[in-house]
């Protein structure tokens, strides 16, 4: 395919959805700490196969199941770090099976919350230094580079910090990448998330910068902080909240692409959705971009 670099110019491209959700929607429980990562490695055709929903839904970009995979919390569960590097590589493969060449592969490197799996995504407060969280993500983003995706999905980056520590585990790399952050996380003020986004862009392979994991509603907002002349990303979630204590959602979806044109009016290249949304709602996002 087209590198996507060269395709962002001409128009927006759409994203897939919520791959938890559908793999939830297959019968899986995703209640557990390793989240689609329990999936991955013991049921990788459904993974696949909720790729290629996505895919056939109209997603020009389909993400990995790479998000909640780690070396720390995949250890806790038996696994040794080579098990960890072939199940990223994995991940890459599969998305790669069901895109069929109709559509780019983003490997997804969550936040260090993610693999905390207790809602720390939406604070921030690791207790790490810039110095560890590079060290932390650094593998990782490495790991998945080698496997040959067309792009890499930095998401629900929930603080300054972690900013500047993707951003330092990305030198090198040589990977194209959007940096995503967590625009509901507490540890960013008005000022701060302008500041990060900046950092985030700064970057040499980082072609978007944006917001995913967060109600429709706070977009518009964290667009109008991107850098003149910077492509945005935007995937919320469906507006629903989630409850890190029960590991349950709450509330109604809503409308969640209802203001996708302002979006695309404001510099959004890349959109698509977040938690709990479906290869519905990204055929109707297709349909409304005109993808």
């Amino acid at each position: 395919m087209l590198d996507v670099r060269a395709a962002l110019p001409d128009r927006p491209l759409v994203l897939d959805g919520g791959l938890g959700t559908m793999l939830e929607a297959r019968g899986h429980d995703l209640t557990g700490s390793l989240w689609s990562a329990g999936v991955l490695l013991e049921s990788p055709d459904d993974i696949r196969a909720v790729h290629a929903d996505f895919v056939g839904a109209g997603a020009d970009v389909v993400t990995t199941a790479s998000y909640q995979l780690g070396y720390d919390n995949l250890a806790a569960a038996g696994h040794d770090e080579a098990a960890v590097d072939a199940l990223l590589a994995a991940s890459v493969r599969l998305a790669r099976e069901a895109a069929e060449g109709r559509a780019w592969v983003a490997a997804s490197v969550g936040p260090f919350g993610a693999v905390r799996a207790d809602g720390s995504e939406y604070t921030g407060a690791y207790g790490m230094t810039v110095v560890e969280l590079t060290r932390w993500h650094r593998r990782r983003v490495q790991v998945l580079a080698d496997a040959a995706p067309d792009l890499l999905a930095i998401e629900t980056i929930a603080s300054p910090a972690e900013v500047e520590a993707v951003v330092a585990a990305l030198e090198g790399v040589g990977v194209p990448a959007w940096i995503a952050l967590s625009a509901a996380s507490t540890a960013f003020d008005d000022a701060g998330y302008a500041s990060a986004l900046a950092v985030a862009a700064s970057a040499p392979d980082v072609i978007a910068v944006g917001a995913n994991c967060c109600p429709p509603s706070l977009i518009s907002a964290v667009l109008d902080r991107v850098p003149a002349g910077v492509a945005a990303v935007a995937y919320p979630n469906s507006g629903e909240t989630w409850d890190a204590a029960s590991r349950t959602w709450h509330g109604d979806a809503g409308a969640t692409f209802a203001d996708a044109d302002a979006w695309v009016d404001a510099g959004a290249r890349l959109i698509g959705g977040c938690c709990r949304t479906t290869p519905a709602d990204i055929a109707g996002l297709a349909h409304q971009l005109g993808s």
